[in-house]
Parts: C-alpha cells; sequence; structure tokens
C-alpha cells in the first residue's frame, strides 16, 4: 500500500431488461474470487429511454492479502475525467458518457455498441428524429484514449444470448482489467442462470474485443440484407442493367417485403421518370438520389395490416424473448396495447365504404374522435390469429381507402417535382425533402399533410407559376418546412408563411 496504487474503475450503462445488474454481479464475483478489493453501486436509469441505468464499479488491483491493515476506500459515484473503462450497450449511452464528461483522451477506453434503441423524443419527430450515427461515432473516437465498438446486439442475437454476457466478453478481452478470462467464466458458471447461453455470448464478445473495431456502416448495411425471391432477383438484375445500384435496391426490397415484387416495380418506374429528367436538367443525380430515398419510405405507408405485420414478426417474438431472458420452453406473455380511431379502421375499407363512414364521422365530431383501446396477449392463440388475420389482407391493401388516397397524394407530389425541376433542379429538391412531413397515422398524419398542402398553396404553387422569384421560393420552401417540422401544431409554420407574405408584398411595394 506505500505505492498507493490506483482502483480500476468502470462505468457501465445498459439499457432496462438486457442484465446490467447481472453483468455487474458477474464482474464483482471475478474480481472476488482474484481476491481484489471491489465495490459496485448503480444509479437507477429515468423512463421513457431518456437514460440508461449506470452501473459504477471499483477494483483495487491489490489482493487483500498485499493490504494489511489499510483498508482501502472506494467511491460510490464515478468522477468526471476519472473512468477507465466506460462500457455501453447502445451508442447514444456512450454518447452521453462522453458529453457527462466521463470519457477523456488520457485515460479512457470506450467499449459500446453500434446498434441504437431510439429515444422517444427521436421517434416522434415530425421528420427524421434520429441522432447522426456518425457524429456520435466521431464524438467516441475523438474524446476515447482508446475505443472498441461493434454490434453488441448483432453479436448476441447470433449467439443466442443476451447482450450483458457480450459486454462481459468484451471487457474480459479488453486489457484492462487485471482478471484472468477463465474466472470471468466462472463467474458465470457459479452464477447457475442459462449457462450455457451466456458463457456463448461471452466468447462471442471475447472474440469481438480481439478483432478491434467494427466498421458501423458495414453492420448497419449486413443488417439491411434481405434474402431476394427469384422474382425480386431478376428486378435487382434489371435494376443494375438500368439505374445506379447503391441508394436504389434498399428501396426495391422495402417495397417488395411491404407488399409485393409488382409493387417494388412500380417504384421504379416511377424512379425511370425521375432519372430521365435528372439526366436532362442537371446530370448531377442529386434528384434521383433524395427521391428514391423519400419515395421508398412514402410508398410504404404505416397502416393496419403493416402494424400486424410487425406484431406477430417472428423476429419479434425471439427479440422480446432473448431480452426476458426466458429459458427453452419457458412460457411468456406479450400484451399488445392498441388504440386505433375511426380514421384508422377507415383505412383498410374500400373507398366508397370508407368515405361513406369518414363522411358521417365529420358530421358528428364524437364519432371522428372516438378511439377503441384495446389489450391483445399476442402470445396467445386467440390474440395471434387476430394480428394474423388482419396481416393476410395485404393482397386487399390495393383495394383498401388509405393505398388509394396515398397513391393519388404520391403522383401529385412527383408531378410537382418534375414541374419544378423544368425551372430549377433545386427548386424541385425542396419540394422533394417536403415528402418528410408525410408520415405515420392518424393525428401525426393529418397534421403533416395539412402542413403540406398549405406550403403548396401558399409558396409552392405561387413559385411554379412565377409570382415568387426562383430563389426566394426556394429558400421559402425551406424555410417552411423547416418550421413545420419544428412545430407540428402548425404555430410556427402559420408564423413562417405570413412573414414570407410580408416580405413578398414589401418587396412589390418597393418595385
Amino acid at each position: 500500500m506505500n505505492a498507493k496504487p490506483r482502483p480500476i474503475t468502470i462505468l457501465i450503462a445498459a439499457l432496462g431488461g438486457e442484465g446490467g445488474g447481472v453483468l455487474t454481479h458477474w464482474i464483482v464475483a471475478a474480481a472476488t474470487q482474484r481476491g481484489f478489493p471491489v465495490q459496485s453501486t448503480s444509479i437507477p436509469g429515468v423512463a421513457q429511454r431518456t437514460g440508461a441505468t449506470t452501473y459504477y464499479i471499483e477494483i483495487l488491483p491489490v489482493p487483500w492479502a498485499e493490504v494489511g491493515d489499510k483498508r482501502p476506500v472506494l467511491a460510490l459515484t464515478p468522477g468526471v475525467g476519472d473512468i477507465d473503462v466506460v462500457v455501453a450497450s447502445e451508442l447514444m449511452e456512450a454518447g452521453r458518457a462522453v458529453a457527462a464528461g466521463f470519457v477523456t483522451r488520457d485515460r479512457t477506453l470506450t467499449i459500446a455498441s453500434i446498434s441504437r434503441f431510439y429515444l422517444i423524443a427521436e421517434k416522434m419527430a415530425m421528420a427524421d428524429g434520429r441522432y447522426d450515427h456518425a457524429r456520435l461515432t466521431k464524438a467516441i473516437k475523438d474524446n476515447a484514449q482508446q475505443h472498441l465498438l461493434f454490434d453488441m446486439e448483432q453479436t448476441a442475437k447470433e449467439s443466442g444470448a443476451m447482450v450483458n454476457a457480450v459486454m462481459l466478453g468484451a471487457i474480459a478481452g479488453c486489457g484492462r482489467l487485471p482478471i484472468p478470462v477463465e474466472a470471468f467464466e466462472a463467474a458465470i458458471i457459479a452464477d447457475g442462470k442459462a449457462v450455457d447461453n451466456n458463457l456463448r455470448g461471452f466468447q462471442a464478445g471475447l472474440t469481438a474485443s480481439k478483432q478491434g473495431t467494427v466498421s458501423a456502416q458495414d453492420e448497419s448495411q449486413s443488417k439491411r440484407r434481405r434474402r431476394a425471391t427469384a422474382a425480386l432477383a431478376a428486378l435487382e438484375a434489371e435494376l443494375a442493367a438500368t439505374m445506379p445500384v447503391s441508394f436504389v435496391v434498399e428501396g426495391v426490397r422495402r417495397l417488395a417485403a411491404y407488399q409485393d415484387v409488382a409493387y417494388a416495380r412500380l417504384y421504379l418506374d416511377r424512379l425511370r421518370a425521375i432519372s430521365d429528367l435528372d439526366a436532362r436538367v442537371s446530370g448531377e443525380g442529386r434528384l434521383l438520389r433524395e427521391t428514391a430515398r423519400y419515395l421508398a419510405v412514402r410508398m410504404s405507408f404505416e397502416d393496419l395490416i403493416r402494424v400486424a405485420e410487425a406484431k406477430i414478426d417472428p423476429g419479434r417474438f425471439a427479440r422480446i424473448e432473448r431480452e426476458l431472458g426466458v429459458g427453452p420452453g419457458e412460457p411468456f406473455k406479450i400484451v399488445d396495447f392498441l388504440k386505433p380511431g375511426t380514421e384508422e379502421l377507415c383505412q383498410i375499407l374500400p373507398p366508397t365504404w370508407a368515405r361513406a363512414v369518414l363522411a358521417i364521422a365529420a358530421r358528428h365530431g364524437w364519432l371522428a374522435r372516438a378511439h377503441w383501446g384495446m389489450e391483445i396477449n399476442s402470445t396467445s392463440i386467440s390474440g395471434f390469429l387476430r394480428f394474423w388475420m388482419l396481416a393476410q389482407l395485404k393482397p386487399w391493401r390495393r383495394r383498401s381507402y388509405r393505398y388509394q388516397e396515398e397513391q393519388a397524394a404520391i403522383e401529385h407530389w412527383l408531378a410537382l417535382v418534375a414541374e419544378a425541376a423544368e425551372k430549377s433542379a433545386d427548386l424541385a429538391l425542396e419540394i422533394v425533402a417536403c415528402a418528410s412531413l408525410i408520415k405515420g397515422y392518424g393525428d401525426t398524419l393529418r397534421r403533416g399533410v395539412a402542413n403540406f398542402e398549405t406550403i403548396e398553396t401558399r409558396v409552392i404553387l405561387p413559385t411554379l407559376a412565377g409570382r415568387i422569384p426562383l430563389q426566394c421560393g426556394m429558400d421559402a420552401v425551406a424555410n417552411a418546412r423547416a418550421a413545420a417540422l419544428a412545430d407540428p401544431e402548425g404555430e410556427s409554420l402559420s408564423r413562417c408563411l405570413s412573414e414570407i407574405e410580408r416580405q413578398g408584398a414589401i418587396k412589390v411595394a418597393a418595385e
């Protein structure tokens, strides 16, 4: 103790249900088995994914036999700039550790997963509310002394284990702890729960730590790969011969899975017209690229059929089973809470019927506001069959009210893009980006459509008609879109459009 050895400090950020407490117990058990003084504490996270539960561990790398009478005093909470190893099961949580000052260039090894579990705020955003993956990764690399980034979620899935076992393997292989691999394995075995699965996950994490950093881009691309049918493979081969594959093929696969290959072909047919137009007016490929991105999202709109498919997806059951740590043959229950309204239920009706019901609902306000709360046990036979029967309506989707409304809206949007491109490719790109306003269903969809129509009426159409100069029109569309995305209720948009029109009146008076 004369040299006053410093404790090794470990900060772990894990989401609910990932076994962060068990991971901490394994580390403490392994350190104890080696005779090291060790202490752990935890700080509960906040609900709705505004923060993970963090676990803090201090290990004095001196056996008790050498400590003597001077018992070490270990801290209960992590100190800023005082952490040796930060471990996060999700990329945003690693970013939070950086922002909080726990990751430093002179000291910290950051071990993090490149996978994301999106925040409520990210999901609720009218536009793409996701935090920039590249910026999060760069922040970790720039601020850590060393870093190990890999997809812990995918690694756990492939090994059939919980993510905490993968995290333990990465910690064991990082070389920062004076604890051999065998001690960690012994801690898993002594714990006695899902031993085989946890050992497989541990070995997978250990292997990942030996291999070093994994490319986030490569991992994200590998997760999007789909097994193509013969018809889809033929369509992809045709695509390769007619237009750039890299940013269109994912849209083709997405829409083939969403509906069928014929629907994916409709996507390509629409893009061919844009491709020809892009080559003629700019030749830069930007218009095709941006339209392909937004068009794929618009064509795979959310409806009851898609929700039902997602609820009974075998991958969803497997993921929840892993997260719960369910053993082989052990029963578990998944209860889905739904609250469809009149408009959502009308989406899958024939257009004539849907319009009649919606007209009645418009006359009787209570019917338009009515919602039906449901609790469905999707793991029961009756609950599964309810979702399954709804999912079987996929072939019917083309004859549904929502489908026909969406296709008409998409064609109108593309017509605006084409008309704008004849005047200015930059104006066309701004109109393409306005598709980000339209998403989801119910109130979210209604607000988005209303905002789009308002921008179209008061800015886009006057610009196309020449009543607003092109450059002013481009700026106005961009500003109006930003205002609508910032405030879904439309107040910011109204103020922005009023200011745009006021400035226009000032210019006209000046002239």
